[in-house]
């Protein structure tokens, strides 16, 4: 397989990206995917988080009510590292076996991850970051996903700044234009993920080229 990192700040659009490069004929490894997947009604995970954040971030048919459980760990940093701590080691093993099945393969598979920055991957050929200011990001926040404001402004102070996404991209999608622009650039960066080297990713986080 060719395995390449997706990351982006929230509100950047980086699953319209995803999205097309999945019509491009990528595989996509969707981290936020997974998370939603394991935090389904009767899934262990979503068990262990009510029991750290209390049954009011169920609805009454037990399902997450995500604004009610954000709204208490973007504002408390001990609350978000509990969090953190219950929810990575269930999807990382998650994603470990979906590119188990992957790396016999000769796709192009994008492992879709928000805090890629923040949590940095060993292995991959190369990395993309889809790039928008500040302002755009929480005006499509709003708009888009009836977010407030300082909530939208609160996730993304404890995400990775701007520049140290960028600092790890060796593609920059920017998505501040139109559609159009977009998909011309996504097309631009396909070409190149073609090109890269396939690899076997391990645990270890070396890599082998073949």
């Amino acid at each position: 397989m060719i395995l390449v990192g997706l990351t982006g700040g929230i509100g950047s659009g980086k699953s319209t990206v995803s999205s097309l490069l999945a019509d491009k004929g990528a595989v996509i490894i969707d981290g936020d995917a997974i998370t939603r997947e394991l935090q389904q009604p009767g899934q262990p995970l979503l068990q262990v988080i009510a029991e750290r954040f209390g049954s009011e971030v169920l609805d009454q048919q037990g399902a997450l009510v995500r604004q009610r459980l954000a709204d208490i760990v973007f504002n408390d940093a001990e609350a978000l590292k509990d969090l953190n701590k219950i929810v990575h080691p269930a999807v990382g093993k998650e994603l470990e076996r979906r590119l188990t099945e992957q790396r016999a393969t000769d796709n192009v598979v994008i492992l879709d991850i928000p805090l890629l920055a923040e949590n940095p991957r060993k292995g991959l050929c190369g990395t993309i970051v889809v790039d928008v200011p500040e302002d755009i990001a929480v005006q499509r926040l709003v708009n888009q996903r009836g977010m407030r404001e300082d909530d939208a402004r609160a996730r993304m102070a404890n995400q990775a700044s701007r520049e140290k996404r960028l600092a790890i991209a060796d593609q920059v999608i920017d998505n501040s234009g139109t559609l159009d622009n977009l998909q011309s650039r996504v097309n631009e960066v396909w070409s190149w993920a073609q090109t890269l080297p396939h690899v076997v990713d391990d645990d270890a986080g070396g890599r082998s080229e073949v």
